[in-house]
């Protein structure tokens, strides 16, 4: 096998999970969400972010997440509120919507996961997953896949 089709095969994976991903949360009620919302409600989090927070997070621009957020407050799955910690500044919160779609996507990837599982074998998918973690160079999860790939 070609080298160059390495990281061809991993990104269609990862296009194949969300791509499902995506057609099981329009199914359950959440038919607008992009895989950029998903990346930008997990830089917001729990405890909710400054829009420079969201954009430094994603590796993209404050106005470019200011653009994503605006999408996001007027899908319902988020909000603006002031911060009580800075009365100057204004944070994004997730709303009982955004909770609900992370909620559910969390829920489909496991699914989804056991489907690998049964389709490729417990034990190979544990392997594959040890490989990874073996190579990859740091033990978090990015989610500045926006700006990366712009």
């Amino acid at each position: 096998m070609p080298g160059f089709e390495l990281p061809l095969l991993l990104f269609a994976g990862f296009r194949s999970l969300i791509d499902e991903l995506h057609a099981e949360l329009a199914e359950q009620g959440h038919p607008d969400v992009r895989p950029v919302y998903g990346f930008a409600l997990q830089a917001i989090g729990p405890a909710g972010a400054s829009a420079s927070d969201v954009g430094r997070r994603l590796g993209v621009s404050k106005q470019a997440a200011g653009k994503t957020i605006d999408r996001l407050v007027a899908l319902g799955y988020v909000e603006r509120a002031d911060d009580p910690a800075d009365a100057r500044r204004k944070l994004v919160r997730l709303t009982p919507r955004g909770l609900d779609m992370l909620t559910r996507s969390a829920e489909i990837f496991e699914r989804l996961y056991d489907g690998w599982a049964a389709r490729l074998g417990a034990s190979r998918l544990a392997e594959m997953e040890s490989s990874l973690r073996t190579v990859v160079p740091e033990a978090r999860f990015p989610i500045d896949v926006p700006g990366w790939f712009g």
